[in-house]
């Protein structure tokens, strides 16, 4: 094995460690067959070295943090599709059936709309939204804007999102402004 495969190795087993526990305290699960497993998180790290975050391996990302937000690892769709069909589309994550060999694997559905960052409706407009929902809790402000993490809703009232949500640990960039 070279020095670089070992690295890789080395970094797969760090990143295994660090999503299995962080999976199991949030309530969810890796997928058991470790050798596929550790396939996809080759495919992250990969992505970890060539973007500098965690795209999804299962779909084109277009190397832009900002493009690709929806498809950083746990991405947007993880838990529709956790709750639709016991497994996320790249099956890294799965449902406690599968987990425990109840249950098999079909086939996920793509939910990322194709060409979801040309389309107008995905494009982050915070101010409209706060604007929008501010009228439904009445003429008082809020003494904090309140965020939303877009993976798993964590709802938060402070200055600035949180760096990591506390619930399934994405990054900051992660949340949007929710009121």
């Amino acid at each position: 094995m070279s020095g670089q495969d070992g690295a890789l190795e080395q970094e797969v087993d760090r990143l295994y460690e660090k999503l299995e526990r962080e999976a199991e305290e949030g309530g969810y699960h890796l997928n058991p067959d470790r050798e596929f497993t550790r396939e996809l998180l080759k495919g992250l790290v990969t992505n970890i070295r060539r973007y500098g975050y965690m795209a999804c391996p299962c779909r084109l990302a277009a190397g832009e943090r900002q493009e690709d937000l929806d498809i950083i690892c746990p991405c947007d769709y993880r838990d529709p599709d956790l709750n639709d069909h016991d497994t996320c589309y790249c099956a890294l994550y799965v449902s406690r059936e599968v987990k425990d060999g109840k249950k098999n694997i079909g086939c996920i559905p793509e939910r990322r709309p194709p060409e979801r960052s040309k389309r107008a409706q995905f494009q982050a407009q915070p101010a409209a939204v706060a604007s929008d929902k501010a009228g439904a809790y009445g003429d008082m402000p809020l003494p904090y804007p309140v965020w939303r993490c877009r993976v798993c809703g964590y709802l938060c009232a402070r200055e600035q999102p949180p760096g990591v949500c506390p619930v399934c640990k994405a990054s900051r960039d992660r949340f949007e402004r929710f009121l």
